[in-house]
């Protein structure tokens, strides 16, 4: 009987295994039908193992298997689509690593050459500092004149201004 109705339900498994489902079936309902003679001897009481209780412990073993084959489907189907996420969080790790080396090999010559602009615009500095001082210096010298001027032109203001009135003389005396 189990072999009729397994027949042609799809198991996944090899065609030994099938026929070995389908004996463990039958030993089964042999194994119950023992036992229900084994419990009319202890208990006295009746109970029997029909065709149709066989017929729905094998309905009830397709139900459960097609239940735990979709499960097993599901959760496969999930496991692929995880590995292809993987691979392809692999391929875009090595691309980025690839191009974090192109990256870090561009930095360092960004890097360098800044240390270069760096080192030039330094040295510019340290030469405008020191042109900076030496105009400072002319620039204080040149300041120590034009004050030296501005009190020798007070001095000769102050000298003009006290030869003013014999000037104004010498004008008015002429005309």
């Amino acid at each position: 009987v189990a072999q009729h109705f397994l027949a042609s339900y799809h198991i996944e498994c090899t065609d030994e295994v099938k026929q070995s489902v389908v004996n463990t079936m039958g030993t089964i309902q042999d194994i119950v039908a023992e036992k229900c003679v084994e419990y009319f001897e202890r208990y006295r009481r009746r109970t029997f193992v029909t065709p149709k209780s066989y017929l729905s412990f094998i309905g009830g073993y397709k139900t459960i298997y097609k239940e735990k084959f979709d499960s097993l489907g599901s959760l496969s189907e999930r496991m692929r689509t995880g590995l292809a996420k993987l691979m392809e969080a692999e391929v875009s790790v090595n691309q980025l690593s690839t191009e974090l080396v192109m990256k870090e090999k561009d930095l360092a010559v960004a890097s360098k050459k800044a240390d270069e602009v760096l080192l030039e615009v330094t040295m510019k500095a340290h030469a405008a500092e020191k042109v900076k001082m030496q105009v400072q210096t002319v620039k204080d010298k040149a300041q120590a004149i034009v004050d030296d001027i501005a009190v020798d032109k007070a001095a000769a203001e102050e000298k003009l201004e006290a030869a003013r009135p014999a000037l104004e003389e010498a004008k008015a005396a002429l005309q």
